[in-house]
Parts: structure tokens; sequence; C-alpha cells
């Protein structure tokens, strides 16, 4: 009888601590793994011994625990200075704003100095949070900024480095998409974090500090409409787990974030979606005109507005996933905030094809308007 109930305690205790896991808004990203843990301890705790049991399953929680606990644990953040891309609004000027109100030096780079968005961060007259003229695809900003930040952060180095600056362009059909769209996402959305970190890296190496990327969903599981925009954010993905283990030997450690669909200004304004119609339009042959017609093209353009409006608005959990890759005593590779986040990359590598596509193609469209080709068949 006792070493049922041992037993039965330790399960209880180990279903408690994988609830806790699963609650914790930090451990977003490792959803299928504890619920693949708690599937294996069912199936141990109904087939092999009680007392065998009990003492894995009290084992296995007091590890997770233990785990739990260290990845919360953060470092000081005295002497610490972080370069942040993208500042302009969004992630980048949360993040901004949260890191300096925490002691953390930042440096915010704005594609617009003069703009609204850099002079909210100027207005908080916080003496640790400097706004920097850096238009990441802008080689003499960038060596303007690597010049500054050297001069700032002197032998300590800097910290950390955050490439949040991003483009979306229009969603649309693969085959409408301007290969000029598909250049400028892959000019702003890889090549320009991949030539910050290069030039960035030597002031990281004399820290050891960190490198936060951030991708996308779409950079992880394949979207319609968003080949360009996710094609681009894959190649950041691989980018950074590749700098991840180049970089371990040198201490500096590199981790990814890949957001859900989060309300900021990457969706444009009105006269953003006039422009990216008229760019397919003026881009496309006769023939696909004819067969997706202009108005299939025009309620594609528009959806933008749609998809802002069904985004989360809440940006704090990129933003803590954020603040835990950088200051974190055990940040993560990879963080997946925001809903379906995990979830529809879990289902990606593990389900049969067919019924991914099912899966992703059943989602609900943003346009009701279906091209005129089919239409007609």
């Amino acid at each position: 009888m006792d070493i049922c109930c041992f037993s039965v305690g330790a399960a209880a205790l180990y279903l408690l601590t994988v609830l806790w896991k699963l609650k914790d808004g930090r451990e977003a990203g490792h959803r299928p793994g504890a619920l693949v843990w708690a599937l294996v301890a069912a199936l141990l705790y109904f087939t092999g011994s009680p007392g065998f049991c009990g003492v894995v399953l009290l084992s296995c929680s007091l590890g997770l625990i233990c785990e739990t606990l260290r990845r919360s644990e953060l470092l000081p953040v005295q002497s610490r200075a972080v370069l942040i891309t993208g500042c302009d609004s969004g992630f980048g000027h949360a993040l901004a704003t949260r890191l300096s109100e925490m002691g953390v030096k930042v440096f915010a780079g704005v594609l617009d100095v003069s703009g609204a968005g850099a002079r909210r961060l100027r207005e908080r007259g916080s003496e640790n949070l400097q706004v920097l003229q850096l238009d990441v695809t802008d080689s003499s900003h960038i060596e303007t900024a690597r010049q500054y930040v050297r001069a700032q952060v002197g032998h300590t180095g800097l910290w950390g480095l955050v490439n949040n600056a991003g483009v979306l362009h229009c969603p649309a059909d693969a085959e409408l998409l301007p290969v000029s769209a598909c250049r400028r996402c892959m000019e702003v959305n890889f090549l320009a974090a991949v030539n910050m970190c290069q030039v960035f890296l030597p002031l990281l190496r004399r820290s050891r500090g960190r490198i936060v990327n951030v991708s996308s969903l779409a950079g992880d599981v394949p979207m319609p409409l968003f080949a360009a925009y996710g094609a681009s954010k894959a190649a950041l993905s691989v980018f950074s787990k590749v700098l991840r283990l180049e970089l371990a030997l040198w201490g500096v450690g590199v981790a990814l974030i890949q957001p859900a669909g989060f309300r900021t200004n990457i969706f444009g304004n009105s006269d953003d979606i006039g422009r990216y119609r008229d760019e397919i339009l003026a881009a496309i042959s006769s023939e696909a005109r004819e067969d997706y017609g202009e108005a299939y093209i025009s309620s594609v353009s528009s959806c933008l507005s749609k998809m802002s409006q069904q985004s989360a608005e809440d940006l704090s959990p990129v933003v803590d996933d954020m603040c835990h890759a950088l200051l974190s005593v055990r940040p993560r590779p990879v963080y997946t905030p925001g809903q379906m986040g995990w979830l529809l990359p879990f289902l990606h590598r593990h389900c049969p094809t067919t019924l991914f596509d099912l899966i992703i193609t059943s989602f609900p469209k943003f346009t009701d308007c279906n091209p005129a080709g089919l239409r007609r068949s």
C-alpha cells in the first residue's frame, strides 16, 4: 500500500510539473517535448512496477523543476550593451524600451531617425537608450553605427545584437510576386542580418555575448502567399543555426525567434497596399494577368489589412522571449512565441505531407475571391 501511495504521489507530482511547464510562456517552444514525456510517463506508469515507476517519475519531476528554474535565472544587466535593429515600431521598439528600463544600455537602430518611433524613444529621456540612424541595407550606416558602438562599449565589448529589422512586402501567389519584391525580402530579412553579424562579431566576441535573429513561423512552415517572405526567413533560420554551432567555440550564443502572427507595422498602410498592387500588375505577364484577373490581384494585395486585424496585438510574448534569449543563464536555441507558433512546426515535421497540406490549406483565407481562370473552369 505504501509503495502504491508513493507511486501515485510521484505520478501526480510529475503531472503537475508537466502542466506547469506547459503553462509557462517561456517554455512554449518546448511544449511538444513536454507532451511526449507526459505520454511516455503515462505508458511507464501503467506498464511498470509501482515502486520503480514512482522512483523514475519523482526523478523526472525534480529534473524538470531544476531545469525550468535554471532557465528562468537571468544574468546581471550591469555593463551590458545591446544593439537592436528595426526599432521604429513593433518588436524592436518594445524591446528597446523594455531593456532600457531593466538597466541595459541600448543602441536602438531606426530607419527614420526623425520619425514618430524614434521620437517616442528619445522622449523617454533614458540615459540607457540611444537612438541611431541605421538602414540595415546601407553599408555607410552600418559602418557609422559600428564605430559609434565600439567607442561607447570600449574593451567590454557588445553583449547583444538583435537582428529584428524586416519587410513583408505583399503576400501573393509565388507566380505573381515581382522578382524585385523577392530580392528586397532577401536583402533586408536575410543578407542585411548576415552583414550585421559579420560586422559586429568582433565586438560580440570581446564580451562572449549573444546574437538574436528574428525569423518567422513562415520561415519554418510553408504558408500560401508567403513564398518570398518565408524563403528569406528560412534562409535566416538556417544561417542562424549554422552560426550557433560555429560560434559556440568562441563562447558567443545565437538564438532564433520565430514569432507567429503579431500586429506590427510590417503589414504596412493603405498607401503601401496600393503600391504593391500596382507593382504586381506592372510586372506580371499578360497570360498571368488574364488567368488570375485584376479582381483577384487586388483582393490579395488588400488582405494585408485583414492579416493585421487578425494578428495578436500583445507583443509581450515575443519581447519576453527576446529578453530571455539575451539575458537568461541558459537561453534556448529557438523560441516560438504566439498562437500556433509551436504546433504548426510540430505538425509539419511529424504529419504525412498529404495530411499537413490539408491542414494548412483549410485555414481561413484572407480573401473570398478566386483567380479568374479557376472561376471559369
